[in-house]
């Protein structure tokens, strides 16, 4: 079994269930860019090292760790000014936690936030506006 994905307990019978860690940032990393409050998503420094080695990088923001004992999951945000931290990342980690827990079975241990920035820019609004008139 690969470090990245975990096997669900099954009927040994059917056959096992192997979710990958690209499924579980997937869902986390859509989850979180839909909350009020979170203007988008940081490279942490793995994402920095691995774009300077040359590999792809479609986690952008997220890293997903997978054990036996469950998954812990770290977030690389920046927030919209005016937005109320506490509650951004409160909502993140519930949100993400109901999500993630639901769909694939997995046990989430932790949801830690790195809060990398505060954005300036326009609303969210303003800006899906602007880039889908282009």
């Amino acid at each position: 079994m690969d470090e990245n994905e975990l096997s669900l307990n099954t009927s040994p019978d059917i056959g096992e269930i192997k979710i990958s860690a690209d499924v579980i940032t997937v869902i986390a990393h859509t989850v979180a860019s839909e909350i009020e409050g979170v203007a988008s998503m940081s490279s942490g420094i793995a994402d920095n090292i691995s774009s300077v080695l040359g590999r792809k990088t479609s986690s952008k923001g997220v890293k997903v760790d997978i054990s036996d004992k469950g998954v812990v999951i770290d977030f690389y945000i920046v927030v919209d000014y005016g937005a109320r931290i506490p509650d951004v990342a409160w909502r993140i980690q519930e949100r993400v936690k109901s999500s993630v827990e639901s769909m694939t079975g997995m046990h989430v241990n932790a949801i830690n936030i790195h809060v990398q920035g505060v954005s300036f820019d326009k609303t969210k609004e303003a800006q899906k506006t602007e880039a889908s008139s282009k």
